[in-house]
């Protein structure tokens, strides 16, 4: 059993900063790419950042020079530092990656895995 664990979100005036944290625990083998998605209301869900386990990241035009994605491998954790926030930052911020768990005495599986979700919500 895998999961990946959000927190950070929460109310913030436009121009503020939210920093959000995503951990994966369970039998974890290896986790390739880790990134970071949202969801608007009545919108499809879209990529916000996405990191390598090298480090190399990607960013949506919408956040690039107000987000920063970084990782910590050690931790099986990835951030998600959001500045000069705007009311279209709003939205449900969900974590994924894709990784290889072990189970039972010798098996592997490779599984994508989606946190639960934390809400972002940018309002005066």
């Amino acid at each position: 059993q895998v999961q990946l664990v959000e927190s950070g979100g929460g109310l913030v005036q436009p121009g503020g900063s939210l920093r959000l944290s995503c951990a994966a625990s369970g039998s974890i083998f290896s986790i390739n790419d880790m990134g970071w998605y949202r969801q608007a209301p009545g919108k499809e869900r879209e990529l916000v950042a996405e990191i390598t386990r090298g480090g190399s990241t990607n960013y949506t035009d919408s956040v690039k020079g107000r987000f920063t994605i970084s990782r910590d491998n050690a931790k099986n954790t990835i951030y998600l530092q959001m500045n000069s926030l705007k009311p279209e930052d709003t939205a449900v911020y969900y974590c994924n990656t894709n990784l290889v768990y072990t189970y039972g005495s010798s098996g592997y599986k490779y599984v994508e895995v989606w946190g639960q979700g934390t809400l972002v919500t940018v309002s005066s």
